[in-house]
């Protein structure tokens, strides 16, 4: 009998404050520094407020009227946070596994997750569910939300998350079957273009016996449907 577990949302920031000391995802910024350190790697926040001010300018504002002056600092935090999953290696939270004797499905599903799609740096937000069949050893449920939400942390493409996320499992649970299937909307199909706000973009990559077995594809794929 196929158990399912039940859903788990990951709810991330999705609006940045102007406490300095707040704490971000995957992020640590130094005393008295002006870059936010990433896992060995850095953002150059001076960078990036030079470069929203060159915008501002160029679309026609005045950078330095009342209500843009403290703009150019919010958005380089901003950016520092929705790109720092960049030198991060989310395999990581799947090294911790235990010896289980269970080889039927593990699904988390509805997992909310936030990126930048990297072709007009516009946010694309929606669901993750992923699921695999253990082959001796099982994770923590929790570490899959977390791969999931630093993968989500890069500028990027859908199609390459869902293979990032697939692969990862595969890779370092040595799973002998893996789904991830996402569903997003984004906004630059919504606010932008054709402006079709509501259209869902859905992407699934899957793995040994779900790729293979169509009893069991059909069975993982019915899990993640149920409400």
């Amino acid at each position: 009998m196929i158990e399912s577990f039940e859903s788990m949302t990951v709810a991330l920031p999705e609006t940045m404050t102007d406490d300095p000391d707040t704490d971000y995802p995957c992020i640590s910024k130094p005393a008295s520094s002006s870059k936010i350190s990433a896992v060995g790697s850095s953002v150059d926040l001076k960078a990036i407020e030079g470069a929203v001010r060159t915008i501002l300018t160029a679309v026609g504002e005045d950078a330095d009227r009342d209500g843009l002056l403290e703009t150019p600092r919010r958005v380089a935090k901003m950016y520092a946070e929705m790109f720092c999953g960049l030198q991060l290696d989310p395999g990581r939270h799947l090294e911790v596994t235990f010896q289980e004797d269970y080889d039927e499905i593990v699904l988390v599903k509805d997992i909310e997750f936030t990126s930048m799609c990297e072709h007009h740096l516009l946010p694309f937000r929606g669901v993750a569910h992923v699921a695999y069949i253990p082959n001796g050893r099982v994770t923590g449920l929790s570490k899959l939300a977390r791969v999931v939400e630093e993968v989500s942390r890069r500028p990027q493409v859908q199609e390459r998350m869902t293979q990032t996320i697939a692969d990862l499992m595969e890779e370092r649970l040595g799973s002998s079957a893996v789904a991830v299937v996402l569903k997003a909307e984004h906004t630059c199909m919504s606010i932008r273009g054709i402006r079709k706000p509501g259209s869902m973009t859905v992407t699934s990559s899957m793995r040994g016996a779900f790729r293979s077995d169509p009893a069991s594809r059909a069975e993982v794929i019915s899990l993640m449907n149920q409400s």
